[in-house]
């Protein structure tokens, strides 16, 4: 008897369904992206974990009996029809597996009309896909599909999966991370029956984001929606490499009329726009102990990127505290011909063709977030932190600020618009007109005022300089540093530093990095960037020994210079290690703490 063998039909299916199904999320993630294809704005998710039961109803086009008839069967989709369709995928879903692979692992039941019909049908599956219960069913257009018992038919499978809280953040997580995607649709989810939470729908994923991570605010993020330009080599190249081994193989005598199709239909791609859509957690307000918030999407769906989100945390590299991490949601939306979808069951993995463009694009996309423009720098981005500030200031005077709530005259404070002074492409300059305690800067701003630290404004200036430009010159007299470590040494040769042996335990250094040639702590400095780390770590180090100390006092002439290279730097919030450099005090806080907006007979108690 041979030992190789074919696998009966059901072990097959079985085996292809648990690919596709491996959880609650699963259920929940294939049930709305057919919900979503089928253009739903208002999503209702019901999840039962004790039942192992999901159901799931939209409002979308809905489906006639002829498609209901064979929408669960193996590989039946109304998504693509041919293998070029492959290459142009603009659905969430589009292998038809779904609703076979649940129907294969639990009881599916399937009720569904259309807007063009009079009444619904209820349609019952067996394991194999096929109609057993055929009924007419009252629903309005639209879409309900409830998934019960599922694994029942394969216990052992079920008892291995994660508890049913696990499940449940599962979909809870499922449902956020599309909810970002497709920030137009409202979703009311229930678990047992009974409301659980909802999603309201809003006008860019900043809004879908507020409602998933409550202890952010508003002027917290910033969001960005720009066009980005489609890369200069297309997918017709990595095809055509392709084709040519079939050329060389003479297995395809269309050679030449599917090359004219392909160029063709890359013509048609490039033509097309790419955009970016970034929601930000500003570095000075809003960041994360562990990097759970960086999502990246690719034409409405999340997935996993490592290359795009090593873009990110590049780009946002040096202006978060140790250990703290960004709160980002990219979504990228790019020519379908851009991406291949066909790598992995639950499509979460993808090949993206041209990778490096699209690093190079978010990089210069997260840059402008984090540059002061009159976007990114509302009236009201402080009016939490200055509130505070008001508070404490008021505890010793005689006065209280009147709550917002029970004064008419203040209540909309917070909802004013920008300033006009702001609605320039770029934003006006800063005017030194002080210095406190030889440290802050206070600046004019068409806003109001500005409190600048004037030692990591400097830092922030210098490390974007050594990065910009790292160079090494020849010192005039060597420097001796003694006892370092065979580590020390390594280091600094990394760093491309001239260092050799100069007698026991003393080595001679005769260049160093531009900055501390002339610096009379020179060999002090390049002691403390032999301890370790990366060139980056070390152009902090030089750029926090280097800038200007706190104490030092300033003419006004070099507050002002300081102030405009540091208003120029690309990324200003915060210093390299993530401390927040200026702080804004803004006009509609300054009037609301001197009570500008009293009336004359109010202020004198009448």
């Amino acid at each position: 008897m041979p030992l190789i063998r074919p696998l009966t039909t059901d072990v097959i299916h079985l085996i292809a369904a648990v690919e596709v199904i491996d959880s609650l999320g699963a259920i929940v993630r294939e049930l709305v992206e057919n919900a979503l294809d089928a253009g739903a704005d208002r999503v209702v998710v019901n999840v039962s974990p004790e039942h192992w039961r999901v159901r799931v109803a939209d409002n979308g086009l809905g489906m006639d009996l002829a498609d209901l008839r064979c929408c669960a069967t193996p590989h039946s989709t109304s998504k693509i029809h041919d293998r070029q369709d492959l290459n142009q995928i603009t659905t969430l879903g589009f292998r038809g597996e779904g609703l076979h692979s649940l129907a294969t692992l639990a009881d599916l039941e399937i009720l569904s009309r259309t807007e063009a019909s009079n009444g619904g049908w209820r349609v019952v599956y067996d394991q194999l896909g096929e109609v057993v219960i055929e009924a007419p069913a009252a629903i309005a257009p639209g879409t309900v599909v409830t998934v019960s018992n599922l694994f029942s038919n394969w216990l052992q499978h079920r008892e291995a999966l994660p508890s049913a809280a696990q499940q449940l953040r599962l979909v809870q997580n499922t449902l956020w991370q599309i909810a970002l995607c497709h920030p137009h649709v409202t979703w009311q989810i229930q678990k047992e029956n009974q409301p659980w939470f909802t999603i309201s729908p809003g006008q860019s994923p900043k809004e879908i984001l507020l409602q998933v991570l409550h202890q952010v605010q508003p002027s917290d993020l910033q969001y960005l929606q720009l066009e980005v330009p489609l890369p200069n080599q297309n997918v017709v190249s990595d095809q055509v490499n392709y084709l040519d081994q079939d050329w060389e193989s003479g297995l395809d005598q269309g050679f030449n009329q599917g090359f004219n199709q392909l160029s063709n239909q890359d013509l048609e791609v490039s033509r097309e726009q790419a955009k970016i859509l970034l929601v930000l957690g500003l570095p000075d307000r809003a960041s994360r102990r562990r990097p759970d918030w960086v999502r990246v999407a690719i034409n409405g769906r999340i997935i996993k990127s490592p290359e795009l989100e090593q873009a990110i945390f590049s780009a946002m590299a040096r202006t978060l505290p140790r250990d703290r991490y960004p709160i980002c949601f990219l979504h990228l939306n790019i020519p379908p011909a851009q991406v291949d979808w066909n790598r992995h069951p639950a499509k979460a993995e993808v090949f993206l063709h041209h990778v490096d463009h699209w690093q190079a694009q978010i990089k210069e996309t997260i840059a402008q977030a984090l540059s002061l423009t009159p976007q990114s720098v509302p009236e009201a981005t402080y009016s939490q932190r200055i509130g505070k500030l008001i508070t404490a200031a008021e505890a010793s005077t005689p006065y209280r600020t009147i709550n917002s709530a029970q004064n008419e005259d203040s209540s909309n404070l917070n909802d004013r618009s920008p300033v006009d002074s702001l609605n320039s492409n770029n934003l006006k300059p800063l005017k030194a007109l002080a210095q406190v305690h030889n440290t802050y800067i206070v600046a004019e701003h068409s806003s109001g005022l500005w409190l600048v630290e004037q030692h990591i404004a400097h830092e922030r200036v210098l490390y974007e300089q050594l990065v910009d430009r790292w160079q090494l010159l020849p010192l005039e007299l060597p420097v001796i540093l003694s006892h370092l470590t065979p580590r020390q040494v390594e280091y600094l040769e990394k760093l491309e530093l001239d260092i050799a042996s100069f007698g026991e335990q003393l080595w001679a250094v005769r260049t160093a990095p531009a900055p501390l040639v002339d610096r009379e702590d020179c060999a002090a400095a390049l002691m403390e960037i032999s301890q370790g780390g990366d060139l980056q770590t070390a152009q902090v180090a030089i750029a926090c020994r280097t800038a200007i100390r706190n104490g030092t006092p300033l003419s006004l002439p070099e507050m002002q210079t300081l102030l405009d290279q540091w208003q120029n730097t690309r990324q200003p919030r915060t210093c390299p290690h993530g401390r927040p450099i200026y702080l804004p005090l803004e006009e509609t806080n300054l009037s609301r703490f001197f009570r500008r907006h009293w009336v004359i007979g109010k202020s004198h108690g009448i």
